[in-house]
């Protein structure tokens, strides 16, 4: 089965070769740790491991590596140890925020569903390999020292010869139109407006490490080398894929592979580039002064994280996405029902043939789950009038198995249906036992007629947060089941 990926370098899709197929390497930009992640920074989370299954199953689990960095030397995380921790030295107040965030980041994309990735480096580990990637751009003439700082030229880059690639090339953009499109520093050791930091002195008190390239004050590293440094320690100085939000395509995915490229004459630090779309929040863009900033754990308060992910699935991943309380409401209910239908029933040993061709179609998250409604819901007028449904002989327990094994490749349905009732009820606090007299006392004022008392206990169920379904068994006896109200 053939894999198709967009590729953001070359503005089309194309077939994915891996370099190696024994050794398919991705690696995806992770969190900075100094708060919680926001709605928008589970996106990219969600999209990529949807893609570590999809490699996984085509590949071998064996056969598949996923880097996702933790950025955990930063401006942000050293004013929020400073605010939060101002009877700290600073480096101590930085590890307490590092660790805590990074917890928090762990409980909250464990509970969408999200498996681990393979490495999860830290940029202050990796702080050896920057230096080395430094030392060889400056030796190579791509980057230069001024006032104890190590930039990178990206005119130094275009002017060489050979393999190296344009500098632009990845966000299509030429140097005057990166100068006037984006915010550039001015500062006295910079030769040219858009040269970026590789290395900068530390102020007191701040994190630091010994400075390469000869320069005697200690310091720390910029942003963009910290991702060259640890996609090369993991992956190698070229891989597979290279993800994250569009919003990092410029400067960080450029200066990438600026440096990457230049410090190891490659023409390609990655061999495909994929980026997710933006996220606005009820038709705005998200922002806390529009009161709409909404981070993955207070979302997690409210919705179930199978819910969330879901709803975030059903939207491409490369197409924008409006995160809204009725997508939300509509994606539980799509759940119950798929939950429903496939019960605490054991999973195929293989997913739908046709939804596997969905997600190898650049990761076409929404067409797979279109497959699986069908799947759910086979056309009626089909079955009445072929007595076969789009699934060929897959009718009855078979469809149900292989909806499951095929959801299960989205990361959704991983429970069996009863385990699932149960952890929602032991979330809302409700008494089974209870519960359950109830329906049986209600059954029995229905067998005597007792319209008006079945109504009642239907009502206090009701007040309970409680729905009954009344329905038949098979042999066309009265039964009652109930699930949670939303």
């Amino acid at each position: 089965m053939e894999l198709r990926l967009y590729d953001t370098l070359t503005k089309e899709k194309r077939r994915f070769a891996p370099l190696d197929p024994a050794n398919v390497r991705m690696y995806v930009c992770g969190p900075t740790v100094y708060d919680f992640a926001h709605i928008g920074n589970a996106r990219p989370v969600i999209v990529f491991d949807v893609l570590f299954r999809l490699l996984r199953h085509l590949y071998g689990e064996a056969q598949v590596k996923y880097v996702r960095n933790i950025t955990d030397v930063d401006d942000k995380i050293n004013d929020r140890a400073a605010r939060d921790y101002p009877g700290l030295p600073l480096n101590e107040a930085i590890r307490k925020v590092t660790e805590q965030t990074e917890r928090q980041f762990h409980d909250d994309v464990d509970a969408l569903g999200c498996l681990r990735p393979t490495v999860e480096p830290r940029a202050t580990e990796h702080i050896g390999e920057m230096r080395s990637i430094i030392e060889k751009l400056v030796v190579g003439g791509f980057a230069y020292v001024e006032q104890d700082h190590v930039l990178f030229s990206p005119g130094a880059m275009n002017a060489a010869n050979g393999v190296l690639p344009r500098y632009g090339s990845l966000a299509n953009r030429s140097l005057d139109e990166m100068i006037a499109g984006a915010r550039v520093d001015v500062a006295p050791y910079k030769r040219d407006a858009t040269d970026f930091v590789l290395w900068k002195p530390s102020k007191p008190g701040e994190p630091s490490w010994p400075s390469p390239a000869g320069i005697a004050t200690p310091g720390r590293p910029g942003w963009h080398i910290e991702c060259s440094a640890m996609s090369w320690k993991h992956l190698g100085e070229t891989f597979d894929i290279h993800g994250g939000g569009i919003d990092l395509v410029f400067p960080h995915h450029e200066n990438e592979v600026a440096q990457s490229c230049c410090a190891f004459h490659t023409s390609r630090m990655a061999q495909t580039w994929m980026h997710n779309g933006f996220l606005q929040v009820e038709g705005e863009k998200m922002s806390k002064s529009l009161g709409n900033f909404i981070t993955i754990r207070e979302l997690l308060n409210d919705w179930p994280g199978e819910v969330i992910r879901l709803n975030m699935l059903k939207t491409h991943y490369r197409s924008p996405i409006d995160w809204t309380v009725k997508g939300l409401e509509e994606s539980a209910k799509v759940l119950d029902g798929w939950y429903e239908f496939v019960g605490d029933i054991e999973p195929a040993e293989n997913p739908d043939k046709i939804f596997v061709e969905a997600l190898t179609e650049d990761l076409n998250t929404s067409a797979a789950i279109a497959r699986l409604h069908q799947m759910a819901h086979p056309p009626v007028l089909e079955q009445m009038v072929l007595g076969v449904s789009m699934l060929g002989d897959r009718t009855g327990p078979d469809a149900q198995s292989h909806l499951k094994a095929s959801a299960m490749l989205l990361g959704l349905l991983s429970r069996g249906n009863s385990e699932r009732k149960k952890s929602l009820v032991e979330n809302a606090g409700i008494d089974v036992e209870q519960i359950n007299l109830l329906i049986h006392a209600r059954a029995s004022a229905r067998a005597g007629k007792d319209w008006k008392e079945s109504d009642r206990i239907r009502d206090e169920l009701a007040a309970m947060g409680v729905v009954l379904k009344d329905g038949k068994d098979a042999d066309g006896k009265p039964v009652t089941t109930w699930e949670l109200a939303r």
